[in-house]
């Protein structure tokens, strides 16, 4: 029984490995896309998964479960084509110049921890 358990977890941890490698080479093309992109001062703004940092993250639809978000009543809801995740808050990678206002609020997030 204990060699099935030990197996079980030696297959985990190989997809485990594979999975780290194919978000690696994702996050390092966006990388080199949203520095070209800054160097020809176009402004685009990227959803990224907070859990496997793909870009790969679309809003959930009215008939996919997300009525009251379609609806405006709550926040919205994304979801990852990679890895599943589902959730209303996304971290968002942008091109843009930061305004004052930008670097204020960033200031004070920074103070508060």
């Amino acid at each position: 029984m204990e060699q099935i358990e030990q197996k079980k977890r030696k297959k985990k941890k190989q997809n485990t490995i594979v999975l780290t490698e194919e978000i690696s080479v994702s996050g390092q093309q966006l990388i080199e896309y949203m520095d070209k992109l800054e160097s020809e001062k176009t402004c685009l703004d990227v959803q990224i998964c907070p859990k496997c940092k793909s870009p790969k993250v679309k809003r959930v639809g009215t008939m996919d479960g997300d009525l009251w978000g379609n609806m405006g009543l709550v926040s919205p809801k994304h979801e990852c084509s990679d890895c599943g995740w589902l959730g209303s808050l996304f971290i968002k990678n942008t091109t843009r110049p930061l305004t004052v206002r930008d670097v204020e609020l960033i200031a004070e997030a920074l103070d508060e921890k």
